[in-house]
């Protein structure tokens, strides 16, 4: 313990010179000192983390973090589940179809919605759809008519991003669609969104293990020029989780069948979020692929500018920067957990930050009516 508080007090700005990044929890925006990546030598590894800790991350035999890097990295992770965190989802109405809860409503929306009687039923307790709209294609329906007039009469900035893409609303992820929203509206009725990430690293002859991030399009409807991850996008109606993921890689990467065979899915990050365009209760699946080195990903859809290869060291960096999209943090942090960058060594709050990477969205949306 000696030796580790020593070489953390006189060797960790040299060896991690970004441990003092900060970020603003209103902004996202990240100051420090310098960012000079320049590494001590290797003998710290030692003396900084205890041998039987290097199994955690044997798959690449991560380095050792200086744990007052990770002080603003829970920072991050409880800003996106601030909504949660806050309290401020006690002020919205459980949204309900059929007996279950499937959204969280603001009040601005249950503003809205009071204009369209013949579809919702606003009780003292909870919003639900007409029980006269009682099949998938008549919600739907009902649903879309109400969605094209907020559009028109531009009630909500999220609907300026309108996808012409729609997502199943179920009560739970393997359960029955109850109808289908245009995914730009999701966020205005809280309900969950399912998507798929894509986490491609490279073990680089040079940089050592690095990981691709994109560059979004600057005319994506939503956080446009933003870093983000290699690979990612929605669960549309009728998609499953590893289809889409495979479609994903070839139109937004262009990776070919030889390679995305290897894919390796990582189980789930989920995170409850809240922005100016809605409520983001979101579950992403998330997928791990190793790349050759000699692999560089090209866009073929049009939704990427460029294409990064980052040095592990330099991730967390970009992370907690402003330039990195922040609902795909979560999907980079739990990477760098079960990789063993992250661990007990080095964030004395580990179990909080893992608690904040795996919300229990469909144990939280629980409300039940009452029968009297």
């Amino acid at each position: 313990m000696a030796t580790l508080q020593a070489a953390q007090n006189s060797n960790c700005s040299d060896l991690l010179p970004y441990s003092s990044l900060k970020v603003n929890e209103d902004s996202n925006e990240t100051s420090h000192c310098h960012l000079n990546l320049h590494y001590s030598s290797e003998s710290l590894v030692t003396d900084v983390r205890p041998s039987v800790s290097l199994a955690v991350g044997e798959m690449f035999n991560p380095d050792p973090l200086c744990s007052l890097q990770y002080s603003e990295v829970l920072k991050l992770a409880r800003k996106f589940n601030k909504f949660y965190l806050t309290g401020a989802y006690k002020n919205c109405l459980p949204f309900v179809i059929e007996g279950r809860q499937i959204g969280l409503i603001l009040q601005n929306v249950l503003e809205a919605m009071k204009n369209h009687r013949d579809v919702f039923v606003i009780e003292r307790e909870y919003v639900s759809i007409c029980g006269s709209l009682n099949s998938y294609v008549v919600r739907s329906n009902a649903l879309a008519k109400v969605l094209e007039s907020w559009r028109k009469q531009e009630e909500f900035v999220t609907l300026k991003g309108w996808r012409n893409e729609c997502f199943e609303i179920r009560g739970g992820f393997s359960e029955k669609s109850f109808l289908e929203m245009e995914r730009s509206a999701t966020c205005l009725f809280g309900v969950r969104q399912f998507g798929v990430d894509i986490n491609g690293y490279v073990k680089h002859p040079e940089l050592g293990v690095s990981i691709w991030l994109q560059r979004r399009s600057k005319t994506k409807p939503t956080w446009p020029g933003k870093l983000d991850n290699m690979v990612g996008g929605g669960l549309t109606a009728g998609s499953a989780p590893l289809i889409t993921a495979i479609a994903e890689a070839a139109e937004e990467a262009s990776i070919p069948p030889e390679l995305i065979k290897h894919l390796k899915p990582a189980g789930t990050v989920s995170f409850l979020f809240e922005s100016e365009r809605g409520i983001f209760p979101n579950i992403e699946f998330v997928y791990d692929l190793e790349l050759p080195s000699t692999f560089v990903p090209t866009n073929a859809d049009g939704e990427v500018e460029s294409f990064e290869l980052v040095p592990i060291r330099e991730l967390l960096a970009k992370v907690l920067s402003a330039d990195f999209k922040t609902t795909s943090c979560p999907v980079v942090l739990d990477f760098l957990v079960r990789h063993g960058y992250i661990n007990s060594e080095n964030e004395p709050n580990l179990p909080e930050l893992l608690e904040l990477l795996h919300m229990p969205l469909h144990m939280m949306y629980n409300f039940v009516p009452s029968l009297a």
